[in-house]
């Protein structure tokens, strides 16, 4: 839609060359806006708290500098209908799918080889498609 506003993204990400390289390219693409990030459970969590209906898309990761990425995700359950949380993550077991599933993420994807597939995610949420 022209004119539309982008992708409000908040990244929950303690490495900071994956951090900062999935931000510029998410940017790059287009309609998806980096809106802050956290490296650890408590700044992530806080933040969500703290700025509930002002964001579109989180993305997190599991395995944090302090504290867990599952911590952050109990924190978005009250999150509104429209807001999307996906995972990215080193260890995409089956086993971390279901308990993500269980915890209402809307997708789960790997480091290892699913980039492509999360921007793709991306770029059809900021579209105003569904992913």
């Amino acid at each position: 839609m022209p004119g539309s506003s982008p992708l409000r993204t908040y990244l929950v990400e303690d490495n900071p060359t994956i951090r900062e390289n999935l931000v510029a390219t998410l940017e790059e693409l287009g309609g998806v806006a980096s809106i802050g990030f956290a490296d650890t459970e408590q700044q992530g969590s806080r933040w969500l708290a703290d700025h509930g209906g002002h964001w579109d898309l989180v993305i997190v990761d599991l395995f944090l500098k302090q504290g867990s990425g599952l911590g952050v995700l109990q924190a978005c359950q009250g999150r509104q209908p429209g807001q999307k949380v996906v995972v990215l993550t080193n260890y995409a077991t089956p086993d971390i799918r279901v308990r993500c599933q269980q915890l209402g993420v809307d997708a789960v994807f790997d480091k290892s080889n699913e980039i492509d597939a999360l921007i793709d995610y991306c770029l059809a949420l900021s579209e105003g498609g569904s992913a």
